[in-house]
């Protein structure tokens, strides 16, 4: 549903403040066509667009949008991002699926950083290492 006139301006509908692409890209640091991929595979549903087709993004969609970046950044794939999004467009009976999609992402998340954390200690390791090796070398403490 339109919300916006041509003007840009709230319609009497939605007064929420009504962002266009260029702005949510300088709001986000995304890229314009990053924003149009995830219109087009299903990861931002229904951004409004005024009389003219200019896209005119609310609040809500803003909060969806952190929602996919977040899930993104943290190593969640498109296709899954995509599942979750229908989900929540079935509404509050997919709850349950959603936690439980939401939890076994978690899960991976935390054993990723467990992985890195590990991987850590071995660049720490060999820093001391040859900070030694290196103190040796010049004979400087």
């Amino acid at each position: 549903m339109d919300t916006t006139d041509d003007s840009g301006g709230a319609g009497p509908s939605d007064k929420s403040p009504a962002y266009t692409i260029k702005q949510v890209s300088e709001k986000t640091s995304l890229p314009q066509h990053v924003l149009r991929y995830y219109e087009s595979e299903g990861l931002l549903p229904g951004v409004a667009r005024n009389r003219s087709g200019v896209r005119r993004y609310s609040e809500s969609d803003l909060e969806g949008l952190a929602l996919v970046c977040c899930l993104k950044n943290t190593g969640m794939s498109i296709k899954q991002i995509q599942n979750f999004v229908e989900l929540s467009l079935e509404g509050d009976g997919t709850l349950k699926q959603r936690c439980e999609l939401l939890r076994e992402h978690k899960q991976h998340v935390e054993d990723q950083i467990q992985e890195m954390r590990k991987h850590l200690e071995k660049v720490t390791g060999k820093i001391d290492y040859f900070t030694r090796q290196y103190e040796k070398y010049t004979g400087t403490p």
